[in-house]
Parts: structure tokens; sequence; C-alpha cells
């Protein structure tokens, strides 16, 4: 088996088209990871800004300039002949009477290719160039021995992707366990036992009425000193807000209520700015941490809430997060404080346990307006309540984590098992 450079089995290839405003045009996604080539969209010209596009061609092999470094490269599919990528991308030519494309597709699965990358510091937006691809280096075998190692290849995967197909499903279960424990706890149905044995020790519980004076009491002294303004005034919840029926001492009052807006507070910073900062304090954004500056926006305890972008309807983050201590918030996170500490952690758990979607304006962009987060109404329990329903949550998520870390483990070793597999298969 010969070592050669790609370059004697690819060829560069440049072909660009001028777009048609009022044609449309098919545009490729080149996954990361080495996970293939999809549709990203289908777009009519005239919204297609760069006019100037190259056209793929099916079995051509694409590298993304930017994500080559993450395994952003793969095959043109059938069914994106014809489709349309930047200049941004490179395309080739695969001689296909040297080398088979199953087994070129076997190469890239491997570590072979992405080493090369790693080893030669192509890590920044400028390495990665069509020179660079042709000057990987490969094992090149007979075409009789590429189909022999093809076939193994074919198993390899079969076995590996039923069991990450396995692990997925895992991943997903959890998801759906972690969410369920969170509806539980908002429903009080955590604590069932809990209140049962407070009424069997007969020790008198505070309702949530008297919580919700205290708070009202408190804001208004807080509004009169001009530390927080004054706020509007919202309609009452309606039994059609009310998605179920709350235990005993629990009250329905909508978010603003309980909670204290502090959206003046935040200052976004673009990201060129901040490069020039000294990395001192936590930069906050829609999904936790983004960044680190050298001054802040806010000191103590907070409720950060993300107020745009995707994850309000995916959750691959939580949309709630606590931030402490001095750091400064952008303007994608809603920036919100509480009387009591536990209510801070209960509304947490409350914000990532319900469906945003009735309260989530716009399209491709979905927002949750200040507005908006004011509205929703919040199942209120007493004090206590409060603190055994997030004690109970913790403990849950706890052993949630545990479970997550053997599945990112069985996940790990899959993939170290086909990798170690296919390296054999290519040094023999």
């Amino acid at each position: 088996m010969r070592i050669v450079k790609l370059s004697e089995v690819l060829k560069h290839r440049k072909e660009f088209i001028q777009i048609s405003d009022d044609q449309s045009y098919k545009l490729c996604r080149v996954q990361t990871n080495r996970k293939g080539v999809l549709l990203r969209e289908i777009k009519i010209g005239a919204l297609i800004q760069t006019k100037k596009q190259q056209v793929c061609k099916k079995g051509d092999f694409i590298v993304a300039e930017m994500d080559a470094k993450v395994g952003g490269y793969g095959f043109i599919p059938e069914d994106l002949d014809g489709s349309i990528v930047s200049s941004h991308y490179f395309l080739f030519d695969v001689d296909f009477g040297k080398i088979r494309k199953e087994y070129l597709e076997a190469i890239i699965q491997t570590e072979i290719i992405q080493e090369q990358i790693k080893a030669k510091g192509s890590t920044n937006y400028s390495a990665i160039r069509p020179k660079d691809v042709l000057n990987w280096e490969i094992p090149l075998a007979t075409l009789d021995e590429q189909k022999e190692i093809e076939k193994n290849f074919l198993k390899i995967r079969e076995v590996s992707i039923n069991l990450l197909v396995e692990i997925e499903c895992q991943k997903t279960l959890l998801s759906q366990l972690k969410q369920s424990i969170l509806q539980e706890a908002i429903q009080g149905k955590l604590t069932e036992e809990w209140r049962v044995l407070r009424q069997s020790q007969q020790a008198p519980l505070e309702p949530a009425s008297e919580l919700l004076k205290r708070i009202q009491a408190e804001k208004a002294k807080l509004i009169k000193e001009k530390k927080i303004k004054k706020e509007k005034p919202l309609p009452p919840i309606t039994d059609s807000e009310k998605p179920f029926e709350l235990p005993e001492g629990w009250e329905w009052c909508r978010f603003q209520t309980i909670s204290i807006n502090r959206d003046e507070l935040r200052k976004p910073i673009s990201k060129r700015e901040r490069e020039s900062k000294n990395k001192l304090y936590d930069y906050y954004g829609a999904s936790g941490v983004i960044d680190k500056i050298d001054g802040f926006t806010h000191d103590g305890k907070f409720l950060l809430i993300g107020e745009d972008g995707s994850n309000l309807r995916l959750r691959s983050t939580p949309v709630a997060f606590e931030a402490s201590g001095k750091f400064w918030v952008n303007n994608h996170a809603h920036s919100v404080q509480f009387i009591e500490e536990i209510t801070q952690k209960f509304i947490r758990d409350f914000i990532n346990g319900i469906d945003l979607t009735p309260f989530i304006t716009g399209g491709f962009q979905p927002k949750l307006s200040q507005g908006n987060l004011n509205l929703i109404p919040v199942p209120f329990p007493p004090l206590e309540e409060q603190q055994a329903i997030v004690g109970k949550v913790e403990s849950l998520m706890e052993k949630c984590r545990a479970l997550e870390e053997e599945i990112n483990q069985s996940e790990q070793h899959a993939q170290m098992l086909m990798q170690a597999v296919m390296k054999e298969a290519f040094e023999r």
C-alpha cells in the first residue's frame, strides 16, 4: 500500500456561475465531524447576496475553508448535483479510476486526514487552502485491495451506526427525563409526600399569598426609593391560562409580580471591542458565558434568561441560568432579580421546564421580549415548599448528570473502537 498525496487522485476545480434573481438554487451545508453534506436551503436568486457562486457536481470532494479543522469535508450526494456554494468552499474532481469513492469515504472517517490538519497547525481561517488539501497524504491500495477494505469499513460502519443510534436514543430519553423532572416540580408533584409529612406533623405552612404580599411591599419600597422603575399593571390571569390545578397554599401570578427586571443594566459590546479588553470578568449572552471583559455591568445574584435565538425553541442549553458576583451582560439575555434567593432557583427551574412557544415571537430569529416574559403565568408555591422543590430537583439532576457522563463515555469508546479498527485496516 503506497502513501500518496491527494493530488494524485484529486484535482481542484473552479466552476462559477452568475446567480439569476428569478431562479431558485440549492445551497449546500457541509457538516462538521465528517458527517457529510446536506441541503441547507432552496433560495431564490434575488435573496442571494453574492452573485458569483460555485457549482457542485455529484461525487465532488468538498472542503469547507473555515471548518476543515473540525471535520468540515465530504462528498456531494446525487440529490445535490448542480447545487451551489460560495468561494469559502473548495471543490475537487475525484479520479475514480485510481480511487474508489467508498474507499476514500473510509479514509476520511479515520483520523488519517484530520491528524494532518492538526499537525500542520491549520487552525485559523487562512490556513486551509486548496494546495493544503492536495498535500494531505493517504494510503492508496490497489483497486482490488480497496474493495476488500470497503467491505470491512461498511461492516464496521453498520455496527458503529447502530451503536451510536442507541446512544442517541439514550440521550433523548435522558433529555425527556430531565424535562419531566422539571415539569413535575413546578406542578408540585415532586413534593406531594413532603406536603403529607408536613400535615402529619401539624407544622403550619405559610401560604404563597403571604409571600406575594411581602414581595409587593418590598418592590413598592424600592420604587419609592427610586431604585427600580414603577411597573405597568398587567391583566389578571384567566382560567384558560392555568394549565393545571395548584396544590393547597400555592397561587397563580404573573412573572412580573415576583421578579425585578434589571434589563437597564445590560450593555452590548462588539467582539472586536472585546478583543482589546483585559479578560477579567465573565461576559454573558443568551446561553451563558461567551467571553471575558475588563469591566462589569452587574454585581450580585441574578437570573439571566435568553431573550433571542434558536435555543428558545431547541432548548439545547438551559434558557434560564444563574450568575453571581461581578459580570457583564449583553442585550441578548434578560436580567432579573428576586426578593428571596430560593425563589430565583425555583423560577430558574420553572422557566427551563415550561414550553415558551406561546410567548415567543419571530420566525427565523425567535425572541422572548420583556413584555411577554412578564406575562408568563407562574404556579407559585409557599417559600418553604420552594426550598423543598429546589432540593429535590438538584438531587435528581445530579443523578441525571451521572447518567449523562456514562452515556458520553460509551459514545467516546464506540468512536475510539471504530477508529482503532479502521486504522488497523489501512496499516496492513
